[in-house]
Formats: structure tokens, sequence, C-alpha cells
């Protein structure tokens, strides 16, 4: 797989989890990549993902801020 359908496999989940209600609610990050943990309000579920390249990384970080700041 391309690095590219990679970054596009990552963000269609992360982008899945937050369109069925999930918030990020921390994230762990080491040589590997990212964990990003999910938490369902609703449903008080939780979901991990590991995110491993850097542009699904910089995703999720401009989603968290969007989320903090309400836009």
């Amino acid at each position: 797989m391309s690095e590219y359908q990679e970054y596009r496999a990552e963000r269609e989940k992360i982008d899945f989890l937050i369109n069925q209600g999930y918030q990020i609610e921390h994230v762990t990050e080491n040589l590997s990549g990212a964990f990003v943990d999910f938490r369902s309000v609703k449903a008080n579920d939780f979901k991990q993902l590991h995110i491993k390249t850097a542009d699904a990384r910089k995703y999720f970080s401009v989603m968290l801020l969007k989320s903090k700041t309400g836009s």
C-alpha cells in the first residue's frame, strides 16, 4: 500500500469515528506512531486507533483543535 493510500485509510477511520459521535480523549505518541483514544459520549464506548502516517497525525491534530475551539 502506498503512503497516500495508507493515509486515506487512516483518515477514513478517524472520520468514521467522529461522525459516529466519538471524541478524541487522549493521544499517546511514540516512535511507531500515535495511539488515539476515542470515547463515545452517547454509548460510553471506547475505541483506539494506531495512526502511523505523518499526514494522518496532522489530520487528527487539526480535528482535535477544531473540536476544542468549536469550529
